[in-house]
């Protein structure tokens, strides 16, 4: 991993400029072919995009996973998984419940009442990527919250593989998470599925989920047809590890990110030329050992670095530039430090909270902004599913001691009508 000392600025602006592109035109303009297909035919665009980047030709009555499926998921799967999933729902259950919104209405002077309603989203569809992986955490990740909130229709996709099935253990997690129908379906063509309705899947009212950067890039194009939760690009880990640290501890959590793909970036921050070499020891020795090592590598040697800083707060200072989307606090004690901390997707706290805690089962979202944009988005959430509507309740009385302040701002704006739709009122009384 290149090593930076964090008053070379010039370095350290350069790692922090290097944000990961959302693609090259050619590449926008391949995915933006897709959507329009998949909005002018229907399922047939489906069709030919699944055979064509999945293998496999899928006849309509295939497309949607049938109970027997589902079932026979149910039956392949071992009953420590279903153990281990059934207690990881229970923790993200527990904490997006905690995040629930209520309908509000407030009475003030001269009977005015506002407030405003909370309505779940009527239909969402959920982006799991799949084909040869199974990534069961994120249908939990992206369904309870949904089914917490009170969303009626919960629609799964994910990429079938060659066999034309989908993974036992994501189906298993989507009937445990109460997914309600499931689509076999992935890429730029399962976005423009979602966004545009294609055969028995009807058009959802926002996308959720990570993918690769071709479902990245449909999803910011289908954006405004439909909402979505946000842009997220491939992973990344930020660990700030003091002297105390144990360096097998931090070179298995930075190669926890980087076994994701080739793009994902694990960022170290310590404060020592020791206790980087230590780490730098151990991420060779654990690299032989992984079975995706040649993603890992990649990774690590082509977007991973180590800065030297002088202290924990030069640390916070570059994680706050950084904006990292998980951000581990590797020291003998963090809390002190949390107020300190700006911009982050997630925060793991203290040397036996790795990264994984989080990915998997504590309960927080792992649907996490990424690429600096923690500045700006939040993890996914119960709110990611929840809209408010404004209620505004004016009485008689109400309207005459307030209407020639309605008049005089609309008289400014110039609109005649807005004027008038007070004026009459005043002047019927």
């Amino acid at each position: 991993m290149k090593r930076i000392y964090y008053n070379d600025k010039t370095s350290i602006d350069g790692l922090l400029k290097d944000n990961k592109s959302l693609g090259t035109k050619e590449l926008f303009d391949k995915v933006q072919s897709i959507l329009d297909d998949i909005k002018n035919n229907g399922y047939e665009a489906v069709r030919k995009y699944t055979a064509k980047f999945d293998g496999i030709d899928l006849a309509e009555n295939e497309f949607r996973v049938s109970e027997n499926e589902i079932a026979e998921a149910m039956d392949y799967v071992d009953s420590d998984f279903i153990e281990a999933i059934n207690l990881a729902i229970i923790n993200v259950e527990k904490f997006h419940k905690k995040q629930m919104l209520s309908t509000t209405l407030e009475e003030s002077e001269d009977g005015i009442i506002l407030g405003q309603l909370i309505r779940p989203i009527e239909r969402v569809g959920l982006y799991v990527p799949g084909g040869t992986a199974a990534y069961p955490s994120s249908v939990v990740m992206t369904a309870v919250p949904a089914k917490v909130a009170g969303v009626n229709d919960i629609i799964m996709i994910s990429p079938p593989g060659k066999d034309g099935k989908m993974n036992p253990y994501t189906l298993a997690a989507a009937r445990l998470s109460g997914v309600t129908n499931i689509y076999k379906v992935g890429g730029a063509q399962g976005i423009g599925a979602l966004a545009y309705g294609a055969g028995s899947l009807k058009k959802v009212d926002k996308i959720v989920g990570p993918g690769n950067i071709f479902v990245t890039l449909a999803k910011k194009i289908v954006y405004g047809t439909v909402d979505i939760d946000m842009l997220a690009g491939p992973s990344e880990i930020l660990v700030i590890a003091d002297d105390k640290a144990n360096p097998v501890f931090i070179a298995a959590d930075l190669l926890s990110q980087g076994e994701h793909d080739k793009l994902a970036s694990s960022i170290l921050v310590t404060f020592s030329n020791k206790q980087a070499d230590a780490i730098e020891v151990e991420l060779e020795k654990q690299l032989k050992l992984l079975n995706r090592e040649e993603i890992a590598k990649a990774s690590i040697e082509n977007n991973g670095a180590i800065i030297i800083a002088d202290n924990i707060q030069e640390a916070i200072n570059f994680a706050n530039e950084y904006g990292p989307e998980h951000l581990e606090l590797a020291i003998e004690d963090p809390f002190p430090w949390l107020e300190s901390i700006k911009n982050a997707g997630a925060i793991f706290m203290g040397y036996y909270t790795p990264e994984p805690i989080g990915d998997y089962f504590a309960g927080p979202n792992h649907v996490l902004p990424t690429n600096g944009t923690s500045r700006f988005y939040s993890p996914l959430n119960t709110h990611t599913y929840l809209k408010k509507t404004s209620v505004i309740s004016y009485t008689k009385e109400a309207i005459l001691k307030k209407g020639k302040y309605i008049e005089k701002l609309a008289t400014v704006e110039g609109f005649t009508a807005h004027k008038n739709s007070i004026t009459v009122r005043l002047k019927d009384e």
